[in-house]
């Protein structure tokens, strides 16, 4: 992944990985802000048609470094702020 700049006025990073990065062809992205959090998948949905299905359900998402559980609600309280970050991060498997 190379450096990532910081985001326009207005707008935070999106880090992908794996098969989101793929998917988008891009390592990242700025998008518009304040976001809920719990819009981020339908905002990628709208820009990626089928990403929520292929890729989403099954990625982790931090904020400003920190997890947040998608499935279990906590994105409802999280308000995506102006030059924040946001990682989309696809299942880790070990063997």
């Amino acid at each position: 992944m190379t450096s990532v700049p910081k985001p326009p006025k207005d707008n935070f990073n999106v880090l992908y990985f794996a098969g989101m990065s793929s998917y988008t062809g891009k390592d990242h992205e700025a998008l518009p802000a304040p976001l809920p959090l719990g819009r981020l998948f339908a905002e990628l949905e709208a820009r990626y048609p089928g990403v929520k299905a292929k890729i989403l359900d099954s990625c982790l998402v931090t904020v400003n470094l920190g997890y947040v559980d998608m499935m279990e609600g906590d994105a409802e309280g999280v308000l995506i702020q102006e030059a924040d970050e946001v990682a989309i991060i696809p299942p880790v498997s070990s063997g």
